[in-house]
């Protein structure tokens, strides 16, 4: 064979070499990049699913959450379409499904197991587990903080599906839900309460006005009653009546004046002028005269 043929034999069972070569590096690096992808979607789990905030004190967030973790439910997901709720959850401290939580606030989990292809997580398929990972964190006395996370990890090959965000806004509406009833009862139980100061004070406030009315009744009547016995001690000052059997009106302060009447005895007259010893009176019938002290005494 002539060198020229030898070598190109050679470069033609070289290049047929070096294809095949090629193939089976390229199948190599496809299965190792195809191992380190599914090695990559197990390990590295979801980031953040939803991150929200409520118009809510921390304290009565918490409480509406507790209340969404532990009732055995997973919002947002099912297995099966005659039966569009998923429940039979557990709460759980930790859990594998998630790496262990080292920020700020606090964390609760809640875990169903034996879910068959769940909707809502991302090509989920077989059976497997779901985890909800819930982070309640404070921002301020009225505002509180709360990331949601929810992931479906395959029972046999362990791959990791992360939802596609339903099941995250679904537990979130939930505990808004919640939380809002919670606020429209404090609400409203702060109204009634409110309601009721109003009728208390109410009734204080007409208490006082009766005591205040019955103190000016009371003044008033003493008052009265004060004017009276004034009015009766001038009428006995002012007052007299003729003594039995009777006397004379005379026209003058001296007994040998003009008789102007004669008077019955317990005739009641009026002094109108005042001397030493005798006092001019009007009588009923308005005439006037004078009369001694000695024919008249007070009233009784």
């Amino acid at each position: 064979m002539r060198p020229r043929l030898v070598l190109e034999a050679m470069d033609t069972a070289s290049k047929k070499f070096l294809e095949k070569f090629g193939a089976l590096l390229a199948a190599a690096c496809l299965f190792g990049a195809s191992q380190s992808f599914a090695w990559a979607k197990e390990r590295d789990l979801p980031s953040a699913g939803l991150i929200m905030e409520f118009s809510a004190s921390y304290e009565d967030a918490l409480q509406a959450l507790r209340q969404i973790v532990e009732d055995q439910t997973i919002h947002g997901t099912y297995m099966f379409d005659r039966e569009k709720t998923l429940t039979g959850a557990a709460t759980a401290d930790s859990t594998p499904l998630f790496e262990r939580w080292d920020g700020a606030g606090k964390v609760f989990y809640k875990v169903r197991t034996e879910v068959i292809a769940p909707r809502h997580f991302r090509e989920s398929a077989d059976l497997g587990t779901i985890a909800v990972r819930y982070v309640l964190t404070r921002v301020s006395p009225e505002r509180t903080r709360l990331r949601i996370d929810a992931v479906f990890v395959e029972k046999a090959h362990r791959v990791a599906h992360p939802s596609d965000g339903t099941v995250e806004s679904s537990e979130y509406k939930a505990i808004q839900k919640l939380l809002q009833a919670m606020q429209l009862a404090e609400q409203e139980a702060a109204d009634v309460e409110r309601h009721r100061e109003s009728i208390a004070l109410a009734q204080q406030s007409l208490l006082r006005q009766r005591e205040d009315e019955s103190t000016r009744l009371a003044t008033a009547q003493s008052s009265v009653q004060d004017l009276e016995r004034r009015v009766d001690a001038l009428r006995h000052e002012v007052e007299r009546r003729v003594k039995a059997p009777g006397a004379s009106l005379q026209a003058a302060p001296f007994r040998s004046a003009a008789k102007l009447a004669d008077l019955a005895a317990y005739t009641e007259v009026m002094v109108v002028i005042v001397t030493p010893h005798w006092l001019g009176v009007e009588t009923p019938q308005g005439q006037r005269g004078w009369l001694s002290l000695e024919q008249l005494e007070s009233l009784p």
